[in-house]
């Protein structure tokens, strides 16, 4: 009689091992029906498992007997059988190699679940993803706002036997940054033309983020116009295109200017005129080798002593008068220096 009792207890025994499967265990087993919307499948025990056809890659290929991993979703469905998952399987033996494939300064790829009073934490596969508070992003302010980002980190320890992985994000965003200012500078030159976001604005310019550098804009580089403020003319977060106009490499300095991709007044004005164009204009400055004179457009360009006569003993004071009106012919526009030269045809009296 106690024999008998001792074999039924142990019976009860084996009998709860095959019923205590918990939500996201894995286990391998083996089909044994094929239905058309999916497969039983055998995990070892009294209770079935049922897998849904979409969970299998081809699954007019599956035959009865096949053996592969899956992992529990649900404890029992309507029919009284365990739901399973063969993708999340295959996904977390991948996961899983690839864990054991890392090395120290590796790149690893993985999205936080939960974070502890010193760490971060993740998954992958079967190993633990450890991020230590330091080591996360810097752009991070708020531990709960990383919970279900995705992150990329660099390998700092490994313990394969433990299969725990510690991982640090801040040291691989050094690295790139580090990465891009090295291409930057190499790359860089005055007069190229670069798109760029401004930072902060300040009084006398703003700080404009080049490839990842900051870069600085004058106040004086922003506008042909006189402007009292940066913020008239561009907005912080905002992006524009900015001329290059100084390099500094030692002391890691860039300057800007988006004046210089603006056509200028004058140079409008400029492309109005026309050589051999005869203009009314007055005498603003005496010089030794000539007189500037600005024409009634308000252009103002260089009258040559040796384009006011023929006379190579003249003086320029000789010839005109500071105030004087001329008339004068155009025979030189230089548009990108924006400059303009001058014959003289007569004075105005």
């Amino acid at each position: 009689m106690n024999k008998i009792n001792e074999e039924v207890f142990s019976l009860e025994a084996i009998d709860k091992t095959f019923t205590t499967y918990k939500r996201g265990q894995m286990f391998d087993g083996v089909v044994v029906i094929k239905r058309e919307d999916g497969c039983i499948f055998n995990i070892g025990g009294k209770n079935d498992a049922y897998l849904p056809k979409e969970e299998v890659e081809n699954y007019e290929n599956l035959k009865i007997g096949d053996r592969f991993k899956v992992i529990i979703l649900n404890s029992k469905n309507e029919e009284g059988m365990l739901e399973v998952s063969k993708k999340q399987a295959d996904n977390q033996i991948i996961a899983t190699q690839n864990a054991y494939q890392l090395k120290l300064g590796s790149k690893a790829t993985f999205v936080v679940t939960a974070v502890s009073s010193d760490k971060y934490i993740s998954k992958m596969g079967e190993f633990d993803i450890e991020i230590p508070l330091a080591e996360m992003s810097v752009q991070i302010k708020d531990s709960k706002r990383a919970i279900g980002r995705q992150f990329e980190g660099v390998v700092t320890e490994i313990d394969k036997n433990e299969k725990r992985i510690v991982v640090s994000i801040k040291l691989l965003e050094s690295q790139i940054k580090q990465n891009i200012e090295e291409l930057f500078w190499r790359s860089i030159f005055i007069n190229k033309i670069v798109t760029g976001k401004v930072k902060k604005i300040l009084d006398y310019g703003a700080f404009v983020i080049v490839g990842g550098v900051d870069c600085f804009v004058h106040i004086s580089n922003l506008s042909h116009q006189r402007i009292e403020n940066p913020g008239d003319v561009i907005k912080e977060g905002e992006e524009y295109s900015f001329k290059v106009i100084e390099v500094d490499r030692e002391n890691k300095k860039v300057a800007l200017s988006l004046k210089a991709l603006q056509e200028s007044p004058k140079s409008k004005i400029l492309r109005e005129l026309n050589i051999g164009e005869t203009c009314q204009g007055e005498v603003v400055k005496i010089l030794k080798f000539g007189a500037l004179i600005k024409l009634d457009n308000g252009i103002t360009g260089l009258l040559h002593i040796k384009n006011a006569t023929g006379e190579n003993n003249k003086q320029i004071y000789e010839i005109v008068k500071l105030d004087e009106k001329v008339c004068v012919e155009i025979i030189d526009i230089n548009q990108e220096e924006e400059r303009v030269a001058f014959k003289l045809i007569s004075k105005i009296s």
